[in-house]
């Protein structure tokens, strides 16, 4: 029989879903053959790869199942046909490796009453084989985007870098090749284009200044001959770095940042410097406000545009639990005074952030003691907390590493003063709730203080990182930890957080929703009957919780809608008595509109007759002065009259007849 990998897409899919019993008339073949989370998972790959992306509404009745798969497949976005085909037989190749052995007879039909479009004849195949310790397999060629799909042919692909990893979910020593790095601890170390970049550190208390890179794909570590650059023109001097340790190494678009650290001859603040990979070149960078006092062993987190530090110890071995904030766009500090109870001053803890939003601060140590702690700051409010921690909480540590994948946190390595911690630690970021992922045995640099652990997405599958160390003697061995499609999907299907979720990580009695427990992936996979009983047993509880909690706010919003419904009804009658009151000011506003235009009116013919007494004044009192001199015209000539008739009687004149 031939092997699944000599089948090309998309048979290789209608194969591997006809075996897990999405073919059968109903999936639950499919849901009774795996776990849960398993089944939903191959649920929302086999919907995303034969209808496409989910268009369908959410299921508003209280149908769990309903609404997992609706989950399960809207999580998934717009991925392709192609990529989720492909998914959806990696899934069922980790949980049943032999699955294609036990299929009787395969007629590569599609399973669903959906018109696909497939190759007429069957794809060449080109076997296996394996050259100078590179592995290679079949791949087919990629289908079209028209929704017609090509003939597909295998081609062979020679696996190299980390894809040479195949276990999942374990540690694998990395073979690679050039000149290795002193061993050291409390280094720095990020990842950029696929090339993992190791900074400084500490070896036998010597502090160091070198500046090493390794190439993923080729496996191969290099040396780069960094100057730091002194000035900002063109002819400024270069000069050598300064060795330091316990500093943080922060990429940032196609640079990185190196932030604090120890040094010989320390600085009064906190230095900042920025490494070009194009130009192999360090400078410092300067910076504005208030910057913190010189530290080493603190948390560093990009938070979008900005670095939050948190702790560490100062350069005379105090410990600190400030927190400061660098805007990557001005350059510039802001000392942050937030409410509520800090961690105590720790250093070499770890940090994270949360959707964006929420800061996490895990364990470290101080003078005499380390703490398995779990702290939470609200970047918006500015206020820490400390939430209740669910699952297996971890022992205290300190010199730790993490990184996160998705709403995950990983943890390795660390110590509590006695001895290394072996187990490797997984906080789900939403549910607070920790697991075990995997344990080391031996003195083996996994379980060490002071290595850096960093996430690398490398030809679409996740990686863990692992980098140097101290356990009683100083390491330079890369580990890589291939992370389980499972654990990946299950980090990108997960809806986007509402207002009650987010509140849940300052809210430790409020328990975990019936969608976070669907959409949680379990890291132990085992198939024991006992254990999935019991899973089965506390997802029912869960559900039944989550039922009760959802009626009992079903009755809240009823009341508060009658209530509502009430207050409309006032509102409304309120409304109409103000209409009434409305209309009537605005007839007695016209009744009086029209009172003052009349008004107006009577004033103007009032105006018009004081106008007309005017005149009529003037004319009788220039009638009264004609009088006055008509009357006195009239006294003179009589008394020139009568003074005229005494003379001429005197003088023996005789009157005129016309006077008589």
């Amino acid at each position: 029989m031939a092997s699944p990998g000599s089948i090309a897409y998309p048979d290789r899919f209608y194969a591997a879903a006809a075996y897990a019993g999405f073919g059968a008339a109903s999936p639950s073949a499919a849901i009774s053959r795996f776990q849960n989370d398993v089944a939903l998972l191959l649920y929302g790959l086999h919907q995303q790869a034969t209808a496409g992306p989910c268009n369908v509404p959410k299921p508003r009745a209280w149908n769990p199942v309903e609404q997992s798969k609706w989950t399960s497949w809207h999580g998934l976005g717009n991925m392709p046909s192609t990529e989720a085909m492909r998914l959806f037989v990696k899934i069922l190749e980790e949980e049943d490796p032999g699955w294609y052995s036990r299929v009787p007879e395969f007629n590569p039909q599609p399973v669903v009453d959906i018109e696909m479009h497939k190759p007429k004849e069957e794809a060449n195949t080109v076997p296996a084989s394996s050259t100078n310790g590179t592995s290679s397999i079949p791949e087919p060629k990629t289908i079209s985007e028209n929704g017609s799909s090509m003939e597909t042919q295998d081609k062979v692909v020679i696996l190299e870098g980390l894809s040479t990893v195949s276990a999942h979910e374990e540690w694998t020593a990395l073979s690679v090749s050039g000149q290795r790095p002193k061993p050291r601890y409390e280094h720095g170390a990020t990842i950029l284009q696929d090339k993992m970049y190791v900074f400084g550190g500490n070896h036998n208390g010597r502090y160091l200044s070198d500046l090493q890179v390794l190439d993923l794909k080729s496996l191969t570590w290099s040396k780069i001959d960094a100057k730091l650059q002194e000035g900002m023109s063109d002819s400024a001097k270069t000069a050598q770095v300064s060795p330091c340790a316990g500093h943080s190494l922060i990429s940032c678009g196609n640079k990185f940042f190196s932030v604090a650290g120890h040094t010989k001859d320390p600085s009064d603040s906190i230095t900042v410097k920025e490494f070009d990979p194009h130009t192999c070149t360090w400078s410092i960078v300067r910076t504005y406000g208030k910057p913190p006092v010189s530290r080493g062993g603190q948390s560093v987190t990009l938070v979008g545009r900005t670095l939050v530090v948190f702790g560490g110890e100062d350069a005379k071995r105090g410990l600190l639990n400030d927190l400061h904030i660098l805007d990557l766009e001005t350059m510039t500090w802001d000392d942050v005074d937030a409410i509520g109870t800090p961690p105590a001053p720790r250093s070499d803890h770890a940090a994270a952030c949360h959707a964006g939003r929420y800061l996490l601060i895990f364990g470290g140590g101080s003078h005499a003691t380390c703490f398995n702690d779990l702290h939470v700051l609200d970047l918006e409010t500015m206020e820490w907390s400390r939430p209740k921690q669910q699952g297996l909480i971890p022992s205290p540590r300190a010199g730790h590493a993490g990184a996160t994948v998705g709403e995950n946190w990983y943890i390795v390595g660390g110590g509590n003063n006695k001895s290394g911690v072996s187990e490797t630690l997984v906080l789900n970021m939403s549910t607070l709730a920790w697991s075990v992922v995997s344990t080391v045995e031996g003195r083996v640099p996994l379980a060490s203080e002071g290595m850096t652990l960093l996430h690398s997405n490398y030809s679409g599958e996740d990686y863990l990182i692992s980098f140097g160390g101290y356990n009683g003697r100083y390491s330079n061995e890369v580990y890589a930890f291939k992370l389980s499609v499972k654990l990946d999907l299950q980090s990108s299907t997960k809806d986007q957080p509402i207002s009650d979720s987010t509140s849940r990580v300052l809210e430790p009695e409020v328990e975990i929703s019936q969608d976070g427990k669907i959409r949680e992936i379990a890291v132990d996979n085992a198939d024991s009957k006992n254990r999935s009983d019991e899973a089965n047993e506390q997802l029912l509880a869960a559900l039944k919780a989550e039922k009760e909690e959802l009626e009992a706010t079903l009755n809240r919003e009823g009341l508060q809608t009658v209530q509502l419904k009430e207050e409309i009804t006032e509102a409304e009658a309120r409304n109409t008595e103000l209409t009434k009151e409305l209309q009537a000011v605005r007839g007695q506003l016209a009744a009086e509109q029209s009172r003052c235009f009349k008004l107006e009116v009577d004033v103007a013919e009032l105006r018009q007759k004081l106008q007309s007494l005017d005149a009529l004044e003037r004319e009788v009192e220039l009638l009264r002065r004609q009088k006055a001199a008509s009357e006195q015209a009239a006294l003179d000539a009589k008394q020139k009259q009568g003074s005229g008739g005494v003379w001429g009687w005197l003088v023996g004149t005789p009157p005129d007849d016309s006077d008589s």
